[in-house]
């Protein structure tokens, strides 16, 4: 497929936007692509017709149909075949070939994987990350507190805490996920899943392994949402590129063969007049198309026109107009790419931002012909959150044997020896028409020596019904005369060798090239099912499968590939019609019907930004191999049962040897720690044994001891409550004696005191009585009266208030 020399047909990409969003813009570029793909070429053929010739040929052999033309002309003498009675029908040999490839990479399943890669996400997961190690670092104080005070300081699940920094990593790789990434793997399954992408993934393979290139295409629409769909790669369009993965395009398309009922229902504002001309010019093309492409391999439908749906990337200019306020504020006014006011007003008054991003343009265009049907700016572009200038296309292509613009193809390889096999297989024919059965020589002379004695002559009849009976012969070694016969026995077999020798040279032969589709394909007998070498070893038979594998992993690398771009591209959609599509609500719910726990995820899942890969299971190379380790680890117990169970799980290989020696580590510890623990617990119960003979030694003599200090005690107790009762009595003779003194004491204190208070007394009268008188003197005199009387006047009479009770003691 060599480069078209018709770029400058197409449109300046400096035009300005509004001239790209012009109809004749977009007419332009309906015709260069036309003029680039559909221009008839110096070989007398179009670039688009010599692809679809080459695939369907390619499709043909495939299938084991493709044309017998070539073999009868091989065969033929100046085009007569009447003598050659051939059964012409290919032998489906590639058949077998493609199929073993493609069912066995179809057969591979994978997981898609979402990781969150915005800044939001990074900061979450690396805070998850730190509340692990700080778990890890703390974790003798937090169950020191948890035990004491019952109080939980740990973060996260304390059983679940790696122990060290390879099986943190690992951790983080197995077991933490992020409920928003898992609403993005539900959404993208969901998708995947209601478009039939499996059978969708099939064909994608089928294309890889036949024609060696694969499309599939991603749209939106409001009525059915997001769909995926299968592109047949004879239909496509592209602009030439040298890259497999086809990331340097700057258009693409696919002609797509449209009934008139189904583009009225697309394009509702075409007239009648416009479906008659479209009806004219696009069914002149299509029957031109079907006569030379196809050989007339289908029917011609004259209400069948000829579309071709194009994605055409440039690139616009978003100008702003920056102004300053009257209040001091800034004001940014969107203008268009044309905006260009000169130097001097623009520094005085206002400033102007501009930037470039790509764009995606669709177009329809009727082929062979000037009928443009659309040509707008897509409404749905996938933007990458991480580059909001880059658009990406619809169309996801790969060509992973692709050179200089030319595809190759594991089928491509095989053809010239598949038309060899075809040609050896119609020369064995022929042969095998030439070849006659062995016969046998009858001597007539020999027979009618013969006398079998009962009068009658052996015929020639009767003597090959018993040799064909019974293998047996009757002959006479002499005639009748006595002479040697010659011809003594009458039947012999002869031996036709013709084109046995040549039937063993042409079963070489297609061996030969049977083994040379081997050679090239890498498709051995380890991988074909067919009888392998009986001296060759299990092992080398395993290897010689890797290898085969090995040699068609680009088919399977390629598929992925486009798996991974298609998931995403449905990434970014999903983002759209989780934030603009008016369909936002079913779309959530439906998603949800499978997992209601994400529901509340999903309505942040557009400001996300997601990082998309596979995780393929392994094969059975693999899977063989990882098997082997786990039941040599388990032989060796250096791993658990359980252990083995979750190791089977990881589906990523690298990950699950990883898995296999972190649990392989663990194990080991903890049959340290368990080792150490039954040293432990039998030196504890060889001390305790021996604290037990101890004790029991220690009892004895305590049980004497006591049995003589109980009887000390005794003798001790006795002596002592002899010694109290003495001292008893002692204690009684001494208070009585203690008594009688203190009352004699008592009675000679009181005398003593009574004595005192009655000095006391008398001295406190003759006191009162003085100061009463020296008062009434001094009365006296202040009122100079006469002279007063101090006798008592009834004072001294007993009675009047005066009582003993006076003279009483206080």
């Amino acid at each position: 497929m060599a480069k078209s020399p018709t770029g400058n047909y197409f449109p300046s990409q400096v035009a300005s936007d509004q001239e790209k969003m012009s109809y004749d813009y977009g007419l332009k570029v309906g015709r260069a692509i036309q003029n680039e793909w559909f221009s008839t070429s110096k070989s007398g053929d179009s670039r688009y017709n010599s692809n679809q010739h080459t695939f369907h040929n390619l499709r043909l052999y495939s299938r084991g149909e493709q044309p017998i033309q070539k073999y009868k002309d091989e065969l033929s003498i100046n085009g007569d075949l009447s003598y050659l009675n051939l059964d012409w029908k290919p032998v489906p040999i590639l058949s077998k070939f493609v199929d073993i490839v493609v069912n066995g990479i179809a057969d591979r399943s994978f997981d898609i994987k979402a990781y969150s890669q915005d800044p939001y996400g990074v900061e979450k997961r690396s805070k998850y990350m730190e509340s692990i190690i700080r778990d890890i670092q703390t974790k003798e104080l937090n169950e020191y507190v948890e035990q004491e005070f019952g109080i939980n300081l740990f973060e996260n699940d304390p059983g679940k805490l790696p122990s060290s920094q390879e099986e943190l990593q690992l951790h983080m790789q197995l077991s933490y996920k992020q409920g928003i990434e898992i609403a993005e793997e539900t959404a993208i399954n969901t998708i995947l899943e209601g478009n039939n992408y499996d059978l969708t993934k099939r064909r994608l393979y089928y294309d890889l392994a036949t024609i060696g290139v694969a499309s599939v295409k991603n749209v939106f629409n409001s009525a059915e949402g997001i769909k995926v769909e299968y592109v047949d790669p004879a239909n496509i369009i592209y602009s030439y590129t040298e890259s497999p993965y086809f990331e340097d395009i700057y258009y693409v398309g696919e002609v797509k063969s449209v009934t008139i009922s189904e583009l009225k229902k697309e394009f509702p504002d075409l007239t009648q007049d416009q479906l008659d001309e479209i009806k004219k010019k696009g069914s002149s093309y299509t029957k031109s198309s079907y006569n030379t492409t196809l050989n007339n391999t289908r029917e011609y439908d004259q209400n069948t026109v000829n579309v071709l749906y194009f994605n055409y990337k440039t690139y616009m200019n978003e100008v702003y107009k920056v102004k300053e306020t009257s209040t001091g504020a800034t004001k940014v006014l969107v203008r268009d790419d044309q905006f260009d006011p000169p130097i001097e007003e623009f520094e005085a008054q206002y400033g102007k931002l501009s930037r470039s991003l790509e764009v995606l343009y669709e177009g329809a265009l009727i082929m062979e012909s000037d009928i443009l049907l659309k040509w707008e700016m897509a409404k749905n572009m996938m933007r990458p959150k991480s580059d909001q200038t880059k658009v990406k296309m619809n169309y996801s292509i790969v060509a992973p044997r692709m050179y200089k613009g030319r595809i190759e193809s594991i089928v491509s390889r095989c053809t010239g020896f598949a038309d060899m096999i075809q040609l050896t297989h119609l020369k064995m024919q022929q042969v095998m028409q030439k070849m006659m059965p062995d016969g046998v020589y009858l001597d007539a002379d020999g027979l009618a020596e013969i006398d079998l004695g009962n009068g009658t002559n052996y015929n020639p009849q009767e003597a090959l019904n018993m040799f064909f009976q019974t293998g047996s012969v009757i002959g006479r070694s002499f005639t009748q005369e006595g002479d040697m016969n010659p011809g003594k026995v009458p039947i012999q077999p002869l031996q036709t060798g013709a084109g046995g020798q040549k039937l063993q040279t042409l079963i070489q032969t297609y061996n030969y090239y049977l083994q040379m589709i081997r050679d090239v394909t890498g498709l051995n007998e380890a991988r074909d099912g067919s009888m392998p070498d009986s001296r060759a070893l299990v092992g080398v038979q395993k290897l010689a499968a890797a290898n085969s594998n090995t040699a068609t992993r680009h088919i399977l690398d390629a598929g992925l590939y486009l798996t991974s771009e298609l998931a995403e591209n449905l990434s970014l959609r999903i983002s759209d019609v989780l934030e603009y599509s008016p369909n936002r609500e079913s779309f959530i719910q439906k998603i949800g019907g499978f997992n209601v726990g994400i529901l509340q995820e999903l309505d942040e899942l557009h400001l996300y930004d997601f990082g998309i890969f596979i995780d393929l299971t392994p094969d059975e190379e693999e899977k063989t191999r990882l098997e082997n380790n786990i039941q040599t680890a388990l032989s060796a117990s250096l791993i658990d049962l359980e252990d083995a169970i979750d190791i089977r799980e990881v589906k990523n290989i690298k990950l699950a040897n990883q898995l296999l020696k972190v649990r392989r580590k663990q194990k080991l510890e903890r049959d340290q720690a368990m080792q150490q623990q039954n040293i432990q617990a039998q030196s504890q119960a060889n001390a305790q044994a021996q604290q037990v003979a101890a004790q029991a030694e220690v009892q004895k003599d305590q049980a004497l001891f006591q049995t003589k200090a109980q009887l000390e005690q005794l003798k001790g107790q006795l002596e002592q409550q002899k010694m109290q009762q003495e001292v008893a009595a002692k204690k009684e003779l001494m208070e009585l004696e203690f008594n009688y003194n203190m009352q004699l004491k008592g009675i000679e204190v009181e005398g003593q005191k009574s004595k005192e208070r009655e000095k006391e007394d008398r001295k406190d009268e003759r006191t009162k009585l003085q100061a009463s008188q020296q008062s009434e003197l001094i009365e006296q005199r202040q009122r100079q009266t006469g002279p007063k009387n101090f006798e008592s006047a009834g004072n001294d009479i007993i009675g009047g208030g005066f009582g003993l009770g006076t003279f009483e003691p206080k």
